[in-house]
């Protein structure tokens, strides 16, 4: 086969994933594969995509590879999509494959992203290799990353492809009219918007939002904002948290979106996505490392477009905000009932700002920031910043430090080991595990 490796990473030959890419390029020189580093080039792309266009009329596969960033496929892969589409360029019928590397941070909404938008293009998709960054260098990661290859040429062979998810039609955009202004509370919220001068549905639900909530609010429109460039990968940020471009976003971050008493999004569905924009901010975050430097603070949505049928996209909204602690006040759309949609999320947020409103993290925000965790431990060396926020905010909850408990767990073993044991315990085994719950609520009845 002729096979077009799209390496979308930003640090184009330096990264991580192509590796596994040229791995598989030693070990089958049967195939011919060709490489466009789609991510370093993406500037150059957008005045000119004909060497990927042409790259693509010679492929008989396509494989993206990308290092998963912030939840999803990193701003170079959003802005090439949108290229794709853009111009036109014609994948149809081409067999489709992606390959990341990561630690495993929600590579299922990156892998979910690509697959999508490879349906959008007309793509048979095949399936998706996710690797853990060190994994090329053992064996074991070695034998997967050929079994999949080899998984992908049997599927081609033999004309084997993921069929599109089908999706409910589009519901028309229903316009958000006009509000009376309500009376303000001290506060601040902010709405961070990728607002183009075309988007009028999008700023019709903006300004209601402005009006019915009851706090100060101000606009951040990230369209117009002046920035260099994507986020390299290049962790230079990690020991002090500042940004190797000189285009200020970082400090701005800092002082205008992140000082704020809330935050709302808000922007239009694009590829399945946020948009390329919203993706390039997202990424230029990762100043900020793996600190998570907004917790406590509530979070809203403003989102124009069919959000139901974006099953992935609203994982990712909620995902968001479990791992960084934040209260999410839902999400206003236009699918059906605009005005009361922006107004009942105006409303939580409010109503979350009043009552300083917190919940317990669900798995999503436990088990990302568990590997956070582990991930910032190992790197400790290296990432500085994180490694004070995380020592400093009690992050480092490994299950070892708990002795007590798993001395208990050693005695309780011991006991249920015994038959003669078991049966006299009877009932004592549960009367002993609600005991501090039966404490807890003797307490609340005196406290009443």
């Amino acid at each position: 086969m002729n096979i077009l490796i799209l390496n979308c990473s930003p640090k184009g030959q330096y990264s991580i994933t192509l590796q596994t890419c040229l791995y598989l390029e030693i070990m089958y020189p049967e195939h011919s594969f060709d490489i466009v580093h789609a991510g370093a080039r993406i500037k150059a792309l957008e005045t000119d995509l004909s060497p990927v266009a042409q790259a693509v009329n010679r492929a008989d596969l396509i494989i993206f590879s990308y290092p998963v960033y912030t939840f999803i496929a990193p701003y170079q892969l959003h802005r090439l999509i949108e290229l794709l589409k853009e111009q036109g360029v014609d994948l149809r019928g081409k067999f489709a494959a992606q390959i990341s590397t990561s630690k495993h941070f929600y590579d299922v909404t990156a892998h979910r992203y690509v697959k999508d938008n490879c349906h959008d293009l007309g793509m048979k998709y095949i399936g998706g290799l996710s690797a853990d960054m060190e994994d090329l260098t053992k064996a074991q990661g070695q034998k997967d990353a050929r079994s999949f290859f080899e998984y992908i040429c049997w599927c081609v062979e033999r004309n084997i492809f993921e069929p599109a998810v089908k999706t409910a039609p589009a519901s028309p955009s229903v316009p958000a009219s006009a509000a009376a202004q309500v009376e303000k509370k001290s506060g601040d919220v902010v709405i961070v918007a990728d607002l183009k001068e075309n988007d009028a549905q999008l700023a019709g639900m903006i300004e209601r939002f402005r009006a019915v909530c009851d706090r100060e609010t101000r606009l951040v429109n990230i369209h117009e904002y002046p920035f260099r460039g994507g986020c390299l990968g290049c962790f230079n940020c990690a020991p002090d948290g500042k940004c190797i471009y000189t285009d200020g976003f970082d400090d701005f971050l800092r002082k205008n979106i992140q000082t704020a008493d809330a935050i709302v999004c808000a922007f239009s569905i694009k590829d399945h996505s946020m948009g390329a924009r919203f993706k390039l901010y997202d990424d230029r975050q990762f100043c900020n490392g793996h600190r998570t430097v907004t917790v406590g603070t509530p979070f809203g949505y403003i989102v124009s477009g069919n959000l139901s049928a974006e099953e992935n996209l609203r994982t990712i909204m909620e995902a968001r905000a479990q791992v960084g602690g934040n209260f999410l006040a839902g999400v206003a759309c236009d699918e059906s009932d605009t005005d009361a949609s922006v107004d009942a999320m105006a409303a939580k947020l409010s109503y979350a700002l009043d009552k300083k409103l917190t919940q317990p993290q669900n798995f999503w925000g436990v088990g990302g920031m568990k590997i956070f965790r582990d991930l910032i431990f190992v790197m400790r060396g290296m990432m500085k910043a994180d490694h004070k926020f995380y020592k400093a905010h009690g992050q480092y909850d490994f299950p070892q430090k708990q002795k007590g408990t798993i001395m208990k767990m050693y005695l309780v073993g011991m006991l249920m080991s015994s038959s003669a044991l078991k049966g006299k315990m009877g009932n004592k085994m549960n009367e002993g595990m609600i005991a501090p719950y039966k404490k807890a609520l003797d307490a609340a009845k005196k406290d009443r």
